[in-house]
């Protein structure tokens, strides 16, 4: 049974996760023009390897761009993780400290 609490706070937490990360990229992008720079330059430039490679090499850009976005959401994920637990851990020190 434990098993199963586990799991379902994990998928609770992934959400979280998920829709704060989603929270944070609409902020950027209303609120950072250098965000948005960085971003029009990164279409631009995929589009123009797109369009400068072979066709038989276009999938394996493709593929290299979605592995690429896999590794990046990966990484967001874990690094959001971190930064909570690093709060939580800071938030007892501090309490702990205080009493």
């Amino acid at each position: 049974m434990w098993c199963y609490s586990i799991l379902y706070k994990e998928i609770l937490l992934d959400s979280l996760i998920r829709n704060r990360i989603e929270s944070l990229y609409g902020e950027l992008i209303k609120n950072n023009s250098t965000y948005n720079q960085f971003s029009s330059e990164r279409k631009l430039y995929f589009k123009q390897l797109h369009e400068g490679v072979p066709e038989n090499v276009q999938k394996t850009l493709f593929l290299y761009d979605d592995a690429d976005l896999s590794l990046r959401a990966i990484l967001e994920r874990e690094i959001y993780l971190q930064g909570f637990k690093d709060a939580l851990h800071l938030h007892n020190e501090l309490h702990i400290s205080l009493d």
